[in-house]
């Protein structure tokens, strides 16, 4: 048997084990090590299985993670995330929608100092969603709200999909940070235009509320004074040059820490909850590299990204239309199994080809991300959207898919203008390096 013909079984035999819900660190690694063997010897396979997840445990890259996601876990102990909600709301809660824009704000402003979709929305869920229903609020166009907001998570540094990426992709992750910052305002201000649509459309899904006072504004601007501190200093600190991506990461861990113990709401059991909570993620997040870097040496030895390459080149089509077509393939796998590991899984085959027609890495890289913010709402998986309806099964999920819509719409424009606009990602690490 060739090498390619290895090489398209493993490929079979990998879809199937996901769809068996097998883990997915688990069935890579199984089937890049059974698929190397019969490419060489039982030998050869047992060595590299042996040395390569060393490799992977001591790149320098990873260490962000840990620290990022003890970073997330320290901001919601000190209560930040109801800080900025209240601030967001206190300055836009008097406006149609006020408080549907101050989710998708304070979302954003609270992912910048967290390291999960998951987790926003499940903060804000507790926070947001009942605010949002005192004041009359429709429950389907909230929950939407949260769940796009939450989202965005995904594309706002730090991101544990970007640093998934450039770790795979072998890129500099503080280029693929500095290209999703436009690319972030372009989300941010669809989602907000999704909202104005969705409030003048249907009036009475968001009523209007009561202007704040001075006083109760500046209260809350100053509560929230903190967290934008935090924010400020990882943001300034990243993009100036002053923190690598590592040090910003254990500088952001510091300084949270501090607040909590600050504001005296750091205990001893929730910080053991929130160092086994941080082990247990990114143990996971581990597991799933070492899984991508076996499966990624066994593709290159069956010479699968040659072939596909040499496919791509018979095809009479524009480098565009192939983008494109890669698109659409990416979101029917997110209607099988997780846009993240999608991502992970298809690295291998999809990143020759993207760089074989002109493009550029780092570009990919934040593509790929908001392909995965698209994943986490899309139906009929939409994972942020079943967390969500699990803590509030009061709010029919078939409510909460027909609401997202006009978030969804909002993300494709993005990402078709991304596609179409390659240097709305490019432009800013072009510039900034010189």
């Amino acid at each position: 048997m060739t090498a390619t013909a290895i090489g398209v079984l493993a490929l079979v035999a990998l879809f199937a084990l996901v769809l068996l819900h097998v883990p997915l660190a688990f069935a890579m690694i199984v089937v890049g090590i059974l698929a190397f063997a019969l490419q060489t010897s039982w030998d050869s396979a047992v060595t590299f299985l042996a040395s390569d997840p060393s490799q992977v445990l001591a790149s320098m890259d990873l260490a962000a993670i840990p620290m990022f996601l003890m970073m997330g876990t320290f901001v919601s102990v000190a209560g930040f995330s109801k800080d900025l909600y209240a601030c967001a709301a206190s300055l836009l809660g008097h406006r149609r929608g006020g408080l549907a824009y101050a989710t998708i704000g304070g979302s954003a402003a609270f992912g910048a100092i967290c390291g999960s979709s998951p987790a926003t929305v499940a903060t804000f869920t507790r926070i947001a969603l009942p605010e949002m229903l005192k004041r009359g609020y429709q429950p389907g166009f909230s929950g939407a709200t949260i769940a796009a907001g939450g989202a965005l998570k995904a594309l706002i540094p730090p991101s544990m999909s970007m640093i998934l990426y450039c770790v795979v992709a072998r890129t500099y992750i503080f280029d693929v940070f500095i290209a999703a910052v436009i690319p972030a305002i372009l989300t941010l201000l669809a989602n907000a235009l999704a909202i104005a649509w969705i409030v003048r459309r249907e009036p009475s899904v968001a009523p209007q509320g009561e202007l704040s006072h001075g006083a109760e504004r500046c209260g809350a601007i100053l509560r929230a004074l903190p967290a934008l501190l935090l924010i400020l200093t990882v943001f300034a600190g990243l993009y100036s040059g002053i923190f690598t991506v590592n040090e910003a990461a254990s500088v952001a861990a510091v300084v949270s820490f501090l607040f909590a113990l600050i504001r005296r709401t750091l205990t001893l059991e929730n910080l053991t909850d929130g160092a086994m909570a941080t082990a247990a993620v990114a143990g996971m997040i581990y597991f799933v590299l070492i899984g991508s870097s076996v499966f990624t040496y066994f593709v290159s030895l069956a010479r699968i990204p040659e072939l596909l390459i040499e496919g791509v080149g018979f095809l009479s089509l524009p480098p565009v239309a192939i983008i494109l077509a890669m698109l659409v393939m990416y979101l029917i796998l997110g209607a099988i199994f997780d846009e993240l590991a999608a991502m992970i899984v298809t690295l291998p085959f999809a990143l020759p080809i993207v760089t074989h027609l002109g493009y550029d890495p780092v570009w990919w890289g934040v593509v790929n991300v908001v392909i995965v913010e698209l994943g986490l709402i899309i139906p009929p998986i939409g994972m942020v959207i079943l967390i969500l309806q699990s803590m509030r099964p009061d709010i029919p999920l078939t409510r909460l898919y027909k609401a997202i819509m006009p978030f969804v719409v909002a993300d494709m424009a993005v990402l078709l203008l991304l596609v179409l606009f390659p240097s709305l990602a490019t432009w800013l690490p072009a510039y900034l390096a010189f």
